[in-house]
């Protein structure tokens, strides 16, 4: 039996063509009655943004509006299971999310994603995939020491023990957005955010309801 060549295959292959859709974002906007777009939400572990993602999403499904939640810690148990936390794998993370996240705004949905994503760059890197207005980029701003206290995973202490190496906040740096899109006190009420992300959502026409 004549062995199977397996090649791995890029943007510059030639035998790698791009297929457009018969059917449009903007068709599949018009039939979800709002836009496609990437909430991404990025913080310290701790400072909430998984808790308001949901959150909101839970809000958003009432109302109607399509979206999906993409989890730093769900996508780790397969789109990303063989990656680790050096810079370089982190990086690779980020990276896989934003191509994902992008066909997930192309389908019309409004995309959520709680990732801490510690360097501007990638956050940028995600930015630049995505068509204008269609990332947004939403900082929950909790004091490192209000993220400790929480500590929901014990993560902190396991790495102020010295358990944990490359832990963001501890002994890896996390670079906090200069002009974030939203920014949102983390130690409000969830609620409150709630309320002032659909704000923004409205104030911008992407959602009617």
């Amino acid at each position: 039996m004549a062995e199977t060549q397996v090649r791995a295959t890029g943007p510059n292959d030639e035998n790698v063509v791009w297929h457009p859709h018969a059917i449009t974002r903007a068709e599949r906007e018009i039939r979800n009655a709002h836009q496609g777009v990437v909430l991404w939400f990025t913080g310290l572990s701790g400072s909430g943004k998984s808790t308001v993602a949901g959150a909101l999403e839970q809000v958003l499904h009432r109302l109607g509006i399509s979206t999906y939640l993409l989890d730093g810690d769900n996508v780790r148990h397969g789109l990303c299971q063989d990656l680790g936390f050096s810079d370089d794998d982190r990086r690779e993370n980020i990276r896989r999310v934003g191509e994902v996240a992008k066909l997930m705004v192309d389908a019309g949905l409004v995309v959520l994603t709680a990732f801490i994503s510690p360097h501007r760059s990638e956050r940028q890197m995600v930015r630049e995939m995505l068509d204008d207005g269609r990332f947004i980029e939403v900082f929950v701003d909790t004091p490192l020491a209000i993220c400790e206290a929480r500590d929901p995973k014990g993560l902190y202490k396991k790495a102020r023990a010295g358990e944990l190496r490359n832990f963001t906040g501890i002994d890896s740096v996390y670079e906090a957005p200069v002009q974030p899109d939203i920014h949102l006190n983390g130690e409000q009420l969830v609620t409150n955010l709630t309320t002032q992300l659909l704000d923004v959502l409205r104030s911008r026409a992407m959602i009617k309801s």
